[in-house]
């Protein structure tokens, strides 16, 4: 069954948000407790697809997120606020079993991936041009207002090179960072380090404005696949700041 919202629709867009001091966990698990911790929370995109099973537990010595995608999506999101001109630099941990071989970000009938993170951001008027601002006008009277101005993907793939950055399937107000790609590292826990607000220049060609919104996904609704992942340790530095695991 191929899911009929596109997957960036459901970046998350809560009624509140919770402010960060700099360097501050926003994802730190502790798999002594079964359920998900507040303010983590699955959001299903569409009602008709079975959504991605997440949960708890100690991997590898890890104490991680499992996303397990049978056919299925789902978001695990939350909200936030960040002051990316005081900590722009996003770390996390991520592993996959392995990617998903039917995968073709290229296309809407292949938007599937191992692992995503999502980076979820407001944008002032007076910097989208008309068609932005009326293609999102649009979008927001069909889907409703957890549209986002803009959104940065970072993703595990199965073929494109490592470096790729484009435009997803469905939208050029969400743009994909290939930072992982094919099974050379599956079953292995990779540390990842990105200044977001490089990143988000690079995508959308000026500075990012507010960052409110963090979701983690396996999806495999659009190829019928099955995909295993893991996410850990995630946390917003300063640029001077390491990335340590715990």
């Amino acid at each position: 069954m191929k899911a009929l919202s596109p997957i960036w629709l459901a970046l998350p867009l809560f009624g509140s948000s919770i402010a960060l001091a700099e360097n501050v966990w926003v994802g730190k698990f502790d798999t002594t407790n079964t359920e998900l911790p507040a303010p983590w929370r699955v959001e299903q995109i569409d009602k008709r697809v079975p959504p991605t099973r997440y949960r708890l537990r100690e991997w590898d010595g890890v104490g991680a997120v499992e996303a397990h995608a049978v056919k299925s999506m789902a978001l695990l999101a939350r909200p936030l606020t960040v002051d990316l001109s005081k900590t722009p630099v996003l770390c996390w941990r991520w592993r996959i079993d392995a990617p998903v071989a039917l995968a073709d970000m290229t296309q809407k009938s292949g938007d599937d991936f191992a692992a995503r993170v999502y980076l979820s951001f407001d944008v002032p008027q007076d910097q989208l041009g008309f068609f932005e601002r009326a293609g999102l006008g649009l979008a927001r009277s069909i889907h409703g207002d957890q549209v986002p101005d803009a959104a940065v993907n970072y993703v595990w793939d199965n073929k494109q090179p490592v470096g790729t950055v484009q435009a997803n399937a469905y939208t050029d107000r969400a743009r994909m960072f290939v930072l992982r790609s094919g099974d050379a590292l599956a079953g292995k826990w990779v540390n990842e380090r990105r200044n977001v607000a490089e990143d988000f220049q690079r995508a959308f060609g000026h500075a990012p404005a507010r960052l409110h919104g963090l979701a983690l996904a396996t999806d495999t609704d659009n190829t019928g696949s099955e995909a295993r992942a893991g996410f850990a340790d995630i946390r917003f530095v300063d640029t001077a700041t390491g990335c340590p695991a715990s």
